[in-house]
């Protein structure tokens, strides 16, 4: 046996064959030139034509695709179309080159511009380099990059997988997924993590298994081991006989000592509000409202934006559906909206500051959003990401209101914000914790790299910290507002019983993590879950916070979480 020790992003304990992602597309030669006969005019169009054709193809895996998929692809398609890239392919081809090694050039280019700014941008990077090899393919006539075909389920393994490759994944031939490079909030992760396969990212060397190797992975432990003895085969045995457990929700998130935790769903769009609302979500913790607008190079219609919202509200008439408004700038660029030449886009005009330099966006939103809660039966609540200040806030307050929103939030992903929370809360009704952002900028760590995991995790304890500085703030005189999370830590069962035990008020996840949060809140008492929660703070590092908190929760192992 060999161990693959890396970092668990979704649970689950399977048994499989590997199954390597193929080799990339080969780099064009060199210094190659346009072919005889072959004008420069006549390989600009074929280049223009096979950008059009790699995005035509992404658009239509995107229209089959629903939530984090349907994004990452959309983003990707909108890629292959980028000015900057193709423009700098033209250039070379003038000059001579051939349309491959161009485009290829090109795409090194900006794919290293995008690392070197740092942040989101650096993830936007290895877009590039799918889409670059991509037209490639297409000018061939090959194959592009993918995910290998097999007549039988297998393990994924790669050294990183590509945005649109993870976006359309087959749960019924992927048994699990595991990535060399990567961090906890990947693309591969995230994806992983709404499609319910379990998955295990950093894993140095995983990358070298040959094909047909089995191996052994624990998506929630982070280990992985080839050739697999039978102890092994008993764990994967037993997950499988007590994952039926974790298959359905029964619509009440609550602890042992009945304590409500309501246990909402982040979603997309209509599709994802309808399938979350059949997986027994009590409401919508995070609507993520970008992805009306992806894919446009002029912003939709007050009308367009109403239609689109009113899917996701009629989901869940009767119901809470907490709406954050634009999310653009950083890894998702608008034309109409954002700056794409900031030199550090992480740290930039994003969210709600996006209103700062092109006013009238924002306010044409709430007015689709008071449109759309007109003839809707939901409870629905209007979040603004990026708010630093209580100034913003009562700003964002005040633009709700004047569009007729009944109850306006704040998303707190900004560490100012966790630490000025009792002033931003006598602003708005209620706030909601991005965890993914805020362990970000708390720890310096850019969430996508995979040498700094350890770094990039929720359960660090100035994260937890800053979590419960929040809800104290929440509950300071005059406030008494619901605080709730919808980052990605509100999917991990035992740091849901310790967000519990800070007093967090309702947590949000994927739909397919709803049954698994649910089964182990009901395994402890709110005074338990707030003795976890003092234990995690207590912690010198994230590694030991988990640790001493799954030591607590036996449950965790008898359900392979």
């Amino acid at each position: 046996m060999q161990n693959f020790p890396g970092v668990g992003v979704s649970p689950g304990r399977v048994i499989g064959t590997v199954r390597q992602m193929p080799k990339p597309i080969s780099e064009p030669p060199a210094g190659e030139q346009l072919a005889p006969g072959n004008t420069a005019e006549e390989a600009t169009a074929a280049l223009k034509a096979a950008s059009q054709a790699v995005h035509d193809e992404l658009k239509a895996r995107a229209a089959h695709a629903t939530g984090d998929g349907k994004a990452v692809l959309e983003a990707t398609a909108l890629m292959a179309k980028d000015t900057m890239l193709i423009k700098g392919a033209a250039k070379l081809v003038a000059r001579g080159t051939s349309a491959e090694r161009a485009i290829w050039e090109s795409g090194s280019s900006v794919s290293e511009m995008l690392h070197n700014l740092g942040g989101y941008m650096a993830e936007r990077a290895t877009d590039v380099l799918d889409v670059r090899a991509r037209i490639v393919a297409e000018l061939r006539g090959v194959p592009a990059p993918g995910i290998p075909a097999s007549t039988t389920p297998f393990v994924l393994v790669a050294e990183d997988l590509a945005p649109a490759d993870t976006a359309t994944l087959d749960p019924n031939k992927v048994l699990a997924l595991v990535t060399s490079g990567g961090g906890p909030q990947s693309h591969t992760a995230i994806i992983a993590r709404s499609l319910g396969l379990p998955a295990v990212v950093a894993a140095v060397g995983v990358d070298e298994l040959p094909d047909g190797t089995e191996v052994y992975l624990d998506g929630a432990a982070g280990a992985v081991t080839s050739e697999p003895d039978e102890s092994l085969r008993a764990a994967a045995e037993a997950w499988a006989a007590t994952a039926s457990l974790l298959a359905e929700f029964s619509g009440t998130g609550a602890t042992a000592d009945g304590h409500l935790v309501p246990l909402l769903a982040n979603v997309g769009g209509g599709k994802d509000a309808e399938a979350a609302a059949q997986l027994g979500a009590q409401g919508v913790g995070l609507f993520r409202t970008e992805f009306c607008f992806l894919e446009r190079d002029t912003e939709p219609s007050v009308e367009e934006q109403a239609v689109a919202y009113k899917k996701v509200f009629d989901a869940f008439p009767s119901k809470k559906v907490v709406l954050r408004t634009l999310d653009a700038g950083a890894d998702k660029p608008l034309p109409f909206l954002t700056d794409s030449t900031e030199p550090n886009p992480a740290l930039g005009v994003r969210g709600y500051r996006t209103d700062f330099t092109t006013p009238g966006v924002l306010d044409r939103q709430l007015e689709a959003i008071a449109l759309a809660e007109k003839d809707s039966e939901a409870d629905v609540w209007v979040m603004a990401p990026m708010i630093s200040t209580a100034e913003e806030a009562a700003r964002f307050a005040s633009m709700c209101s004047d569009a007729g929103i009944k109850t306006p939030g704040v998303m707190v992903e900004v560490p100012s914000a966790a630490l000025t929370a009792e002033a931003i809360l006598r602003e708005v009704g209620f706030a909601s914790l991005g965890t993914n952002d805020l362990t970000q900028y708390a720890m310096a760590a850019d969430r996508q790299l995979g040498p700094l995991a350890n770094l990039n995790t929720p359960w660090q304890p100035a994260v937890l910290r800053l979590v419960g500085l929040t809800v104290e703030g929440s509950r300071a005189e005059g406030n008494n507002k619901p605080v709730g999370v919808c980052g990605e830590a509100a999917a991990d069962p035992a740091l849901a019983v310790v967000l519990t035990g800070l007093g967090v008020s309702t947590l949000s996840m994927t739909a397919r993590s709803l049954a698994a949060v649910a089964a182990v809140l009901k395994t402890v008492t709110l005074d338990e879950a707030q003795q976890l929660a003092k234990l995690a703070l207590s912690a010198p590092s994230a590694t030991e916070a988990r640790a001493w908190v799954r030591e607590k929760l036996p449950v965790l192992e008898e359900l392979g979480l």
